[in-house]
């Protein structure tokens, strides 16, 4: 029989081994690449979702708490400009008859506060919405502006709260504070958490809380597009956004969207917003 010393010796260099191995197997200079930052993390979801323009049909569902619908048609186009730094936007409502006509412009600005212009024909007038009311309800849906707009990645602070798979997916989970009581105001939200996909930095779900800190919505995003391989932009195809307060929620599926980088510039003005 070995003798206790032996054994300890023997159990000491067997335990090593797969450490030992390793090490002999891997290239001297192999390092491991840190993990990113929550910032470098939004910063390339930012970047992924921008098209150079594209153009798009889609369904609005709003459900209320007793599961009675209201559907609506729109059809939206969108188109960056200053280098990617801008993001314009149109909805034109198509159906039903009482919102046929009605029409958002949005310029969404990467370092200054966004522009919104709503049109309503039975008014026929165009009215501006300040940048301090981008938490009001986008056309009476569970989403607001804010959440519809790419946020000032400079206004927030971000923090990786851990690595978990969502649905089978490898996620970073991200939480995103306001770094003012003005700016959580605005959108709010006294703080947001993301699951963000690693392999193409797309949000899969988000948890959005009220200003009290109790969490208020949640986002589900599926059926995740690659709509320019070329530059690897995504899009989801179908966003639930679920008020946990009053158990209303909305759903946005894009029936139909194409890349087109020269989509017209006449469409965003405020000129032919009026004309739809």
């Amino acid at each position: 029989m070995m003798s206790r010393p032996k054994i300890a010796l023997f159990v000491s260099a067997f335990l090593l081994v797969p450490v030992w191995s390793a090490a002999m197997s891997a290239p001297a200079n192999a390092t491991v690449a840190p993990a990113p930052s929550g910032r470098a993390i939004m910063d390339k979801v930012a970047e992924t979702r921008k098209l150079a323009g594209s153009e798009a049909v889609v369904t609005m569902t709003i459900i209320n708490a007793k599961g009675a619908q209201q559907v609506r048609k729109l059809a939206m186009a969108t188109k960056l400009y200053d280098g990617g730094k801008t993001e314009k936007r149109i909805y034109s409502f198509l159906e039903p008859a009482d919102v046929k006509g009605t029409g958002v412009l949005t310029f969404d600005y990467a370092d200054k506060d966004d522009d919104i212009w709503v049109y309503l024909p039975a008014l026929r007038k165009t009215r501006r919405i300040v940048s301090s009311k981008k938490s009001k309800s986008f056309m009476g849906s569970e989403f607001s502006y804010a959440d519809l707009n790419i946020p000032k990645l400079a206004e927030f602070r971000y923090q990786v709260l851990r690595e978990e798979k969502l649905g089978g997916v490898d996620c970073w989970v991200v939480e995103t504070t306001p770094t003012s009581e003005k700016i959580a105001e605005s959108e709010g939200y006294s703080k947001k958490t993301y699951w963000v996909a690693k392999a193409d930095y797309t949000i899969r779900k988000g948890l959005y809380y009220d200003l009290d800190g109790a969490l208020l919505k949640e986002l589900t995003s599926k059926d995740i597009k690659c709509l320019d391989p070329a530059n690897q932009r995504f899009r989801s195809m179908h966003m639930e956004m679920v008020n946990k307060q009053n158990g209303r929620r909305s759903v946005f599926v894009s029936d139909k969207v194409v890349l087109s980088p020269n989509v017209k510039d006449e469409l965003f003005t405020t000129r032919y917003l009026e004309r739809v």
